[in-house]
């Protein structure tokens, strides 16, 4: 069976060799599917990749159309949300930054930076890295007026291991793992690799429905639970204590074990984890990029004793351990109070971008908690998620749609993720005003110009 990006590279490669040209239309996807010899499901995927690589563009009515221009060289193909856009204006991404970032963290590399020092920090650790780095990572994980346990903590080289181990841990291959019907795409890359079946549950305004978990495992029982309880990726919704209660109950109730992804809950550390609410069921994962800067990868899980011998196991087998030196600069980044003044900052810059984009979208239906830093949009009719996505790559910006983040086979609305991070503002302000005059366009009417 041929994969779907194995076909789109092809038609790729053809488009940067000249032999499809810009404006050329592409047949049919029925067509498409017996000429390549493929499902039709499969040639629809091949469309979207194109399309999400920016070398097609579909037109309501008329089909789609090859944007790429000749003797270009294509984009690598990339996992959704995993790697940089190829776009000139990634708004996929999500890597907060800020001007103060470089020098409070250069300032705390100087200690480790002395030879005599460097050559005992350049070595692997265990999970459970050393004393010191867990009762730093204890404190830098503290909020809600709760702190974990420093002999819970784990370690990992970043937040995507992190998750990866704590769902290998808490699942086997044929596993259900209950997750939110619109969550973090490199999960269900993670669930397919590890052979387990996503189960969507319902969310509300609230988060996650607890009636919703209830009825899963009635139905066919859980093996484990996954849930951002703090600024959901892609919603931006934040559950309420009662919420965050009436989970826990279901979750102690059922016997459930769950993966909290904590991963963007620094920015309201003022409430307090499910982890908090049930402890003895919950692997806590985190990470260290978001807080302080994207090339500095660790990852945290705080696992309660029960769960800590299968979550270091799965790190061990996974290839998922920290290196020492990471372990060593987050101790120091923490104690000199780099992290909390980072943390401060990038609060204040989600504020700040939340507000550029409220003045470009305000007229749309768009939701985003004003300390979050991605902004969800469902999208005026007649726009469709895949076509809008097409059009924006055309002005050279890069926004994720909805089915990245579906979970099952409902379709989904017409809505797009906005990342707005990683570009600066000017530039994040130019790209969200190209985009609200991108939408007050019918698609007809760009297929008419």
């Amino acid at each position: 069976m041929k994969d779907f990006r194995s076909v789109a590279d092809a038609v790729a490669q053809e488009i940067a060799s000249g032999r499809l040209t810009p404006g050329e239309r592409l047949p049919p996807q029925r067509e498409f599917a017996r000429r390549h010899a493929i499902a039709v499901s499969t040639a629809a995927r091949v469309y979207r990749e194109l399309a999400r690589r920016g070398l097609t563009v579909g037109q309501v009515g008329r089909g789609t159309f090859v944007t790429g221009k000749p003797g270009a060289p294509a984009p690598a193909p990339a996992p959704a949300l995993s790697e940089p856009s190829a776009a000139r204006v990634d708004l996929e991404l999500n890597h907060p930054v800020v001007p103060e970032q470089a020098a409070l963290l250069a300032a705390g590399l100087e200690h480790l930076a002395h030879p005599a020092r460097l050559e005992s920090v350049l070595h692997p650790v265990g999970p459970a890295g050393t004393p010191a780095a867990r009762e730093a990572a204890a404190a830098l994980l503290a909020r809600g007026g709760g702190r974990p346990d420093p002999g819970d903590v784990l370690f990992a080289g970043n937040g995507r291991q992190a998750v990866s181990a704590a769902v290998a841990a808490l699942t086997r291959p044929g596993a259900r793992l209950g997750v939110e019907e619109f969550t973090y795409p490199v999960l269900k890359a993670i669930a397919a690799r590890l052979g387990v079946t996503l189960v969507p549950l319902a969310v509300d305004e609230d988060g996650l429905v607890p009636e919703a978990v209830e009825e899963a495992h009635r139905t066919e029982p859980l093996h484990a639970v996954y849930v951002q309880p703090v600024l959901h990726n892609p919603l931006s919704r934040t559950m309420s204590a009662r919420r965050l209660d009436h989970l826990a109950d279901v979750l102690l109730t059922s016997g459930i074990p769950v993966v909290e992804d904590a991963v963007w809950a620094f920015l309201r550390d003022d409430l307090p984890s499910l982890a908090s609410r049930a402890p003895e069921r919950t692997v806590l994962v985190d990470s260290l990029s978001k807080r302080l800067s994207p090339g500095l990868t660790l990852g945290f899980a705080v696992a309660p004793a029960p769960l800590a011998g299968r979550v270091t196991g799965a790190l061990r087998s996974g290839g998922w351990t920290p290196m020492r030196f990471p372990l060593e600069a987050m101790a120091r980044w923490q104690a000199d109070g780099a992290v909390a003044t980072l943390v401060r900052a990038k609060r204040r810059e989600a504020r700040a971008r939340q507000e550029i984009a409220h003045h470009h979208l305000g007229d749309f239906r768009t939701s985003g908690a004003t300390c979050s830093y991605y902004r969800w949009w469902e999208l005026p009719a007649p726009w469709r998620a895949d076509t809008f996505v097409a059009a924006a790559a055309r002005h050279g910006i890069a926004v994720t749609p909805a089915a990245a983040f579906r979970v099952g086979r409902r379709s989904g609305p017409h809505a797009v993720r906005l990342g707005l991070a990683s570009p600066t503002r000017d530039v994040l302000s130019r790209s969200l005003a190209t985009l609200a005059e991108l939408a007050r366009t019918a698609p007809d009417d760009l297929a008419e110009g």
